[in-house]
């Protein structure tokens, strides 16, 4: 319950201090960079090293991997039947494929499964969301917009050099470490920050704008992400008869709202940045209710 009270309560400040304009309009930015860049990778250190070396470690990255390229093809597909503008198409490419699986995902699986969870956050997060936004993401984003080229050296080196991204591959030769007490308390120091941070940096992007003519591409974009998603994630575990903890991750993982930060890609690049707002702001409130329903079903 305290973690729930906490969730609501950040998002409720950050919502609050946006419509109070009481922080500068960048903070969000700067938020987020403290988490990316101190936060992220101190959990990645603190985290990764209690898991082990088995074939369960890889459930969340290849679940993440198979939801999202089903969700692209379904938004894809379902764009040309409804004939949405290019503009459209390329925004729903985006918020309604990429999950927020680090800001909200870790406090809300940390919420119903503990601490012991947030190993197979970070490798969905990480293994799956960055790299397909860092690589899916840019493509869609330059293809749809026809801004420039993509350019294949500068995806790479964009991966290689993100922060969590490399804290990951060095905590995964920490794989069975014990930490001195004093490097542990440190990192859970820094840890720590992620969910109050996170959420604060959420409520404060929230907006909840709608015209009627952007209600039918809202629709296909949370049904891909919020419903599709999921039950894709059982199905697989079902074909695949995985029934432990890191499914159970992955599942309730392809089931959060739509990235926030592939919602500022979209407005970034002129992909229906009114609509990109609206699907990332609703969905980041629906998807409490649509995990809560999945921890039940679960």
């Amino acid at each position: 319950m305290e973690n729930f009270a906490l969730i609501f309560v950040a998002l409720f400040i950050g919502y609050i201090i946006n419509k109070g304009d009481v922080f500068a309009k960048d903070t969000p930015i700067i938020l987020n960079q403290f988490i990316l860049y101190i936060s992220l990778p101190a959990m990645a250190l603190l985290q990764i090293p209690k898991l082990s070396f088995s074939f369960e470690v890889l459930i969340p990255v290849i679940t993440a991997w198979i939801v999202m390229g089903v969700s692209a093809f379904v938004i894809f597909y379902l764009s040309k039947i409804l004939k949405f503008s290019r503009e459209v198409t390329g925004a729903l490419m985006l918020v309604g494929v990429l999950g927020n699986t680090s800001f909200v995902g870790i406090p809300v699986i940390q919420a119903y499964f503990g601490d012991s969870a947030l190993p197979y956050v970070l490798m969905y997060d990480q293994l799956g969301s960055f790299i397909m936004l860092s690589t899916y993401g840019t493509f869609i984003s330059a293809y749809y917009s026809s801004a420039e080229d993509v350019n294949v050296k500068a995806i790479a080196l964009k991966i290689i050099t993100f922060p969590p991204f490399l804290s990951l591959l060095v905590a995964l030769f920490f794989i069975g470490t014990t930490f001195h007490p004093v490097i542990t308390s440190v990192l859970s120091s820094l840890a720590s920050t992620i969910v109050p941070l996170a959420l604060v940096a959420v409520g404060l992007q929230l907006k909840f704008k709608l015209p009627s003519e952007d209600i039918k591409p809202f629709v296909s974009a949370l049904s891909v992400k919020l419903i599709l998603a999921p039950i894709l994630a059982i199905m697989i575990s079902m074909i695949f008869s995985w029934n432990n903890q890191a499914s159970l991750v992955s599942v309730m993982e392809a089931g959060m709202g739509p990235m926030i930060t592939a919602g500022a890609v979209a407005s970034m690049a002129g992909l229906a940045p009114r609509l990109s707002s609206a699907i990332v702001g609703y969905g980041t409130l629906l998807s409490f209710f649509t995990t809560w329903v999945l921890s039940t079903f679960l």
